[in-house]
């Protein structure tokens, strides 16, 4: 097993580190959570945990269903090894229904299905209190993709979205957005960071309760219940 290195970045919710092998990073989840950029900062005992078992299991349904992902072994309770991609500074947000910060935009009201899906790039890390949206040609100008590599991410986040969207119709929880981050591995683009209830928001399909990161946003109880049934429901555990 490679050995831990130097952290090379640290998220809200885990760090990442080198290893001794220049190929691979080694990914640790935190219990500590964070919104609102920062101003608001606490703890969800057990999320570490949950998030990288919850990460696992999407990232080998994933790859199981043809898409490449970092993901390459589970280590420990809190730690995972992937491949060490070079990130690109954006994100992918895909919205299926309308919730967060896309009703104050608009005002299309929270719970709306949207149709088509929306689809959003949004830089990462910065300084600004909303990550800002920007559209292909900022992306082109700052040299961060080419047009074929914004066609190969659009198609793989749509794709994405459906595997999971069906995933989790079939174990009662809906897949309202999700925030996706992808990196170049050798010349790849692949699917990278995570997907927990950290960067997706994830519903209850019969009471339309949240299952995620949202609770504790919005200061609700049973926050790291929720994180735990979405791992339980994912495991097949009643």
């Amino acid at each position: 097993m490679p050995q831990i290195g130097e952290i090379l970045r640290e998220g809200k919710g885990k760090k990442v580190y080198a290893t001794d092998d220049p190929d691979k990073a080694i990914v640790f989840f935190k219990d500590e959570a964070m919104a609102f950029h920062g101003l608001k900062r606490g703890r969800i005992l057990g999320k570490g945990e949950v998030n990288n078992q919850v990460c696992e299991h999407l990232f080998n349904l994933l790859k199981d269903n043809g898409i490449e992902t970092h993901f390459i072994e589970h280590i420990d309770a809190r730690h995972s090894l992937v491949k060490r991609c070079d990130m690109l500074p954006f994100a992918v947000k895909i919205r299926n229904i309308a919730a967060g910060q896309l009703t104050e935009r608009t005002g299309i009201p929270v719970g709306t299905k949207l149709e088509p899906t929306v689809i959003e790039f949004v830089l990462k890390d910065s300084d600004m209190e909303v990550d800002p949206i920007v559209n292909h040609t900022h992306i082109y100008a700052m040299k961060a993709a080419t047009p074929e590599e914004m066609e190969q991410i659009t198609e793989m986040s749509l794709k994405i979205d459906e595997i999971l969207t069906a995933y989790l119709k079939d174990i009662s929880i809906e897949l309202i957005d999700m925030k996706l981050e992808y990196g170049r591995y050798h010349g790849r683009i692949i699917l990278a960071d995570e997907i927990t209830p950290d960067t997706a928001r994830f519903w209850d399909a019969s009471t339309h309760e949240p299952l995620d990161i949202d609770r504790f946003r919005r200061d609700m109880d049973n926050v790291a219940e929720a994180y735990q049934e979405v791992l339980h429901r994912m495991m097949g555990v009643s």
